[in-house]
């Protein structure tokens, strides 16, 4: 085999080798630029949250403003207004903690009520954390029942909007009131709390006298580490040009 011959193997096997590093480089560059871009995203729904979070609070939208309320518009705009407890059943959703209330630890319960507006329109409170298992609805109904007094009361707190079931998300426990994740909508329906809302308050004041269920102000952490998985990325679009570089002297040498 003549010199010509050994070379086109050799600048076959380089040329793909090169194509393969290319789209490895490509993909990884790509990974870091949209990290950025997460990151710059992330920072101005912090602020934007942090900003609502810290806001006076306005007035609870009109009914004719609801349908177009948005979550990444509106979720935790700060509002007060008056509204009467509905003596109705009212659920119990379980949670592990919180990620949104400093001063809840452990697992507990989120006393979720339907109130009545002025307007005769209902909307679900999150009255509050009761600090017990999901398994003594006796001591949940106690929580709750001094709230149900036929009065109107002037109610604080922060627009948010209903969850969604994850495929390991237990199913609702209608007969025990127990729900596992926080979509009023289900409850409204499975309890005939008729026509509600379509996002409900997450309470902040004010309190019970007996301080159950335990209502309070929130603060939204949410993390911040796309600069580092940015990083990540490009020092790995470097290592696979840097192998790639590498391999071809090597290969030229020999």
């Amino acid at each position: 085999m003549n010199a010509p011959q050994a070379a086109m193997p050799r600048g076959r096997g380089i040329f793909g080798l090169a194509v393969i590093a290319l789209i490895m480089v490509s993909v990884l560059v790509s990974l870091g630029v949209w990290q950025l871009r997460r990151k710059d995203e992330k920072r101005a729904l912090i602020s934007a949250l942090t900003e609502r979070l810290a806001a006076a609070p306005g007035v609870l939208p009109a009914a004719t403003a609801w349908p177009a309320l948005t979550p990444a518009h509106d979720e935790f705009r700060r509002v007060s207004f008056s509204a009467t407890f509905e003596s109705k059943p009212d659920v119990m959703v379980y949670s592990s903690g919180s990620a949104v209330r400093d001063d809840i630890n452990g697992p507990g319960t989120w006393a979720f009520m339907p109130a009545r507006l002025a307007d005769g329109r209902s909307v679900v409170i999150n009255a509050g954390f009761v600090q017990n298992t999901m398994q003594d609805r006796a001591q949940q109904d106690r929580a709750v029942k001094p709230l149900v007094t036929g009065a109107p009361v002037t109610l604080t707190g922060y627009l948010r909007f209903p969850e969604s079931a994850g495929t390991l998300t237990p199913a609702d426990d209608v007969v025990r009131r127990l729900w596992f994740v926080r979509d009023h909508r289900t409850m409204a329906k499975a309890l005939g709390w008729g026509e509600v809302a379509p996002f409900y308050i997450d309470l902040e004041s004010p309190a019970p006298p007996s301080g159950i269920p335990k209502p309070g102000p929130l603060h939204v952490h949410l993390k911040d580490d796309h600069l580092q998985y940015a990083i990540t990325w490009f020092g790995l679009a470097l290592v696979v040009a840097g192998a790639f570089v590498a391999w071809v002297i090597q290969r030229r040498r020999a």
